[in-house]
């Protein structure tokens, strides 16, 4: 007994019904699209008539202007993506960071010769606080995070290294790799490692111990003290609080090269 074939108009049957499914597809597709352009819209609308409302909260509360910016993001706003624009005409947040960014290059360089272009962000917030005087706008460790990101995009050699719980920033433009930032994190607690912690804790070859410190002292990042019981020690004056009992404002240190 054989088995009839499917037939020519069952085929173009199947086909139209196809044709109509993926264009009643197309047709939500285009309608869910239209209605979230439209609730873009009216989120965006809304955020501007926040913001034109509360500006001088967000202009002067450090933890409020983060929550603002939060909810910019949400809707792929970027208030500091211009110097212009509505945004920044309105807030001036736009010029608030671009100035911030100055004031933390100039923090950098004058403790450039001490920490090697490593410094931890708790010591450039505060740097950064005592430069700009009581009277000043309020920052916080997130307006200096958002500042230094406006500055990677110059290529200026600035970056933000994880640290255990908090972050070295980097401003000068050597290479680091992971194996640097690991050994960075390993000396957080102490100020310092040796090649042997080093090869004991990460499991490494003396080879690559010696090298990842090597280079951090070769760019200038790390301290050898070679007089230390034991074996040579690796300071890296970015993570150890004695070097900081003696503060440097950036306006002592201004004609001084660094």
């Amino acid at each position: 007994m054989h088995r009839r074939g499917v037939g020519a108009g069952a085929i173009a049957k199947k086909k139209l019904a196809e044709a109509k499914y993926k264009e009643r597809g197309t047709v939500l597709a285009e309608d869910q699209l239209v209605q979230m352009s439209k609730q873009l819209e009216t989120f965006k609308t809304n955020l501007e008539e926040f913001a034109s409302k509360h500006k001088q909260e967000i202009r002067k509360n450090p933890q409020f202007r983060v929550q603002f910016q939060d909810m910019c993001a949400t809707i792929g706003v970027d208030p500091l993506a211009s110097g212009k624009g509505f945004w920044s005409e309105m807030l001036g947040v736009g010029d608030f960071y671009y100035e911030l960014g100055v004031q933390i290059v100039e923090v950098c360089l004058a403790l450039k010769h001490q920490n090697g272009g490593l410094i931890t962000l708790a010591e450039l917030h505060q740097q950064v606080l005592k430069g700009r005087g009581k009277l000043a706008q309020d920052v916080s460790q997130d307006d200096i995070i958002r500042a230094i990101k406006k500055l990677k995009v110059l290529g200026s050699g600035f970056g933000i290294i994880p640290v255990g719980g908090s972050y070295l920033v980097q401003s000068v433009p050597a290479e680091l790799n992971m194996d640097h930032t690991v050994v960075l994190q390993l000396a957080e607690k102490k100020g310092f490692v040796t090649v042997s912690e080093t090869k004991e804790s990460l499991t490494w070859e003396t080879e690559r111990a010696k090298h990842v410190l090597e280079h951090l002292l070769k760019e200038g990042l790390a301290w050898i003290d070679s007089q230390a019981p034991g074996e040579e020690q690796y300071w890296l004056p970015a993570l150890f609080t004695e070097l900081y009992s003696q503060q440097i404002n950036p306006e002592e240190t201004k004609g001084r090269t660094p």
